[in-house]
């Protein structure tokens, strides 16, 4: 059983964007741009470009809403 590889599911999404008669190819390229961020490829990407260790990633966490934290109550002030 050891010899099994391990299989990654990968799901392909195609992203379609209509493009409404009149419409500039501008409005539509933005409107795919919108589509792809959400998406969250590019972001999957660049986390899986190095490997992070699972108390660092918990450390930076942290930091992070430490941080947004703090900004929140300097707003209210």
């Amino acid at each position: 059983m050891q010899s099994q590889k391990h299989r990654e599911e990968v799901f392909h999404v195609m992203i379609i964007i209509n493009i409404k008669d009149g419409e500039s190819l501008d409005k539509a390229l933005k409107r795919f741009k919108k589509k792809f961020e959400k998406t969250g490829v590019l972001r999957e990407l660049r986390s899986r470009q190095a490997y992070e260790k699972k108390s660092v990633a918990r450390r930076t966490e942290i930091k992070h809403a430490v941080y947004i934290q703090n900004m929140n109550q300097e707003g209210t002030l």
